[in-house]
């Protein structure tokens, strides 16, 4: 690839305003060796020149470096800048905007969080930051017991070793009170973005020396205290527990609420206890990797625990490992990691049975309305038919939390990739803390009567039917493949999968069309007669092309019991799996 002048004039640029001497060192290390005609450095330098970093589906998110397709201080200035204009246009006069940061264990999360405080400072907001790194779900709340406009949670989440991000919240004097607390959505996110983009230099940016202020460990109590009111007062609490936070900053706060709320303390995996960026034990920093909770099912087999939680780095997700009596664990005999939809219909089933609150539990002095339960479009439709059968009202959204937590009414919501929100009226996004608290109450409930997870996950399956998941995710290092991969879908989707006969294909990317449908996103949904869903879309976190597969078979259907039913969507998935490799041309 040849650079172009124009190209090298933009990286020279971009390098001597940049704020940070190692990024700028860099950059200018790549362009030296671009000017030389080493094509490997233009191909680099054009990647990192390719386009500012813009919102996805969790806020802005890349690998750390130099370059306005990076996370660095200078993209995070821009970024602080961006939402000081934002906030000063939108919050009346007289009235100061307030703001509070949080910021996890990764690396540069501190610096960066120093940094948007100095810019909100220097543009006269009042800026509030989180004593220490903390989990996702605290810095959420804060936004709503704060009374804040906006909070900035910087996180790059599971993702891995070398990313940061920075996402966005706003508060209850920015938008309705379903959207207060919540990450933003069009056209806040536009606007924001188009307020970053107005930035011309990071030089031009005041940035203040002190004036914002280090919030006291008080807010991390009330959370607390708040979290363990999710646990009903008259359920038992024998449970034993095996905790890892996959070296992320969920730890300490995940085992003082379980204890807060008279659980014993969980036993937390000594060697994935501590916050560590680098993530030395795990290929991937994400429960749902291969590996990733190796340790902690190891530790349970040998301590004869109950259960294993585990948490992703900024604890907004929850995974749960049981000892399952129909399988093998690859290395752990018995043991296995329940599936995000499992745990979803698990914990939605739980809060149904125990009675949902008559208001919608957002805001105080908000209207009353029909308590609402919700998932993504790529979750599994199980939620929907427990709460029909119970005569609850059900609704679908978006991928993403931004999406869930805006549902009128809600009081629980999920999707497959372990994020769930079990107390919206604490925090409206997911909560891997206080889903722990909740998955406890009812394994140590379900135990107290001799039975367990699995026997509720089989008592499901048999009153509404197996509905089998899985996932066919497909990695890529250049993107375009994926736009590629989805316009073939869309010209020539399959006929059928799985033998059976494709019925319904719906286009997302033009919304749903019907009232109060959803609106547009990239992405494909198929169904077929016999029960057969599949959502194809490209990931909003990474550079993947994901394949959201679903197999639903009643258990008096055409086979023999539980075990049978079980086989036959098994057997499914598996041909739907092959069926959408040929259809995506891959």
């Amino acid at each position: 690839m040849e650079t172009t002048d124009t190209l090298l004039e933009a990286a020279r640029s971009w390098r001597d305003d940049d704020p940070d001497p190692a990024t700028a060192a860099e950059l200018a290390a790549i362009i030296s060796r671009a000017e030389a005609g080493d094509d490997a450095a233009s191909a680099d330098l054009a990647d990192r020149f390719s386009g500012l970093l813009q919102f996805g589906t969790a806020g802005l998110r890349g690998a750390l470096g130099a370059g306005p397709n990076r996370m660095n201080r200078a993209v995070v200035i821009r970024a602080a800048a961006g939402l000081a204009a934002y906030l000063t246009r939108h919050v009346p006069a007289p009235l100061t905007p307030r703001v509070v940061v949080g910021f996890d264990a990764r690396h540069n999360s501190d610096t960066f969080a120093a940094d948007t405080c100095a810019v909100l400072a220097g543009a006269g907001i009042e800026a509030m930051v989180l004593p220490r790194p903390l989990p996702t779900p605290v810095l959420a709340f804060a936004v709503r017991h704060l009374g804040a406009d906006a909070g900035v949670m910087v996180t790059a989440s599971h993702n891995p070793p070398q990313d940061n991000g920075y996402k966005v919240y706003l508060g209850g004097r920015l938008t309705g009170p379903e959207g207060n607390g919540v990450q933003i959505v069009p056209p806040a996110d536009v606007d924001i973005a188009a307020a970053i983009a107005a930035v011309r230099a990071v030089r031009d940016v005041v940035r203040a020396e002190d004036g914002w202020v280090t919030l006291g460990e008080d807010v991390v109590e009330t959370y607390l205290e708040r979290a363990s009111r999710v646990v009903a007062a008259d359920t038992p609490r024998t449970l034993s527990i095996v905790l890892t936070p996959l070296h992320g900053v969920g730890g300490d706060t995940v085992a003082r609420a379980l204890t807060k709320a008279g659980f014993e303390a969980p036993y937390v995996v000594p060697e994935q206890a501590a916050p560590d960026p680098d993530f030395p034990t795990v290929a991937f920093p994400n429960p749902e990797e291969p590996g990733a909770i190796d340790l902690a099912l190891a530790a349970a087999a040998e301590r004869g625990a109950d259960l294993v939680i585990a948490n992703d780095p900024d604890a907004d997700r929850c995974a749960v490992a049981v000892l399952d009596p129909h399988g093998a664990g690859e290395k752990t005999p018995g043991w296995r990691m329940l599936r995000g939809d499992e745990l979803g219909a698990l914990l939605g089933s739980h809060l149904i049975s125990r009675g949902l609150p008559a208001t919608n539990g957002t805001a105080e002095g908000e209207a009353a309305g029909p308590p609402v339960v919700a998932c993504s479009i790529v979750s599994s439709q199980l939620l929907g038919r427990i709460a029909e059968r119970a005569g609850v009202a059900h609704t679908e959204t978006l991928t993403g939390f931004k999406w869930i937590a805006r549902v009128p009414g809600l009081v629980f919501g999920y999707e497959e990739a372990l994020g769930y929100c079990v107390a919206p009226e604490l925090v409206r996004d997911k909560d891997g803390i206080t889903a722990a608290l909740l998955v406890a109450e009812l394994a140590a409930t379900l135990k107290a009567s001799g039975s367990s997870l699995i026997e509720a996950l089989d008592a499901l399956a048999v009153r509404h039917g197996v509905h089998a998941t899985d996932q066919l995710a497909l990695r890529f290092e250049d993107l375009s493949l994926i736009d590629a991969a989805m316009t073939r879908v869309r010209a020539t989707p399959p006929v059928s999968l799985a033998g059976q006969p494709v019925v319904s294909v719906e286009d997302l990317a033009v919304g749903t069309g019907q009232e109060g449908g959803l609106p547009p996103t990239d992405g494909l949904r198929l169904r077929t007669g016999g029960g057969i869903r599949v959502v194809i879309r490209p990931s909003g976190t990474e550079p993947k092309l994901k394949c959201y597969l679903e197999a639903v078979v009643p258990v008096s259907y055409g086979v023999v019991g539980l075990p049978g039913a079980r086989s036959v969507a098994t057997k499914r998935l598996g041909a739907v799996r092959s069926d959408l490799l040929s259809a995506l041309g891959l």
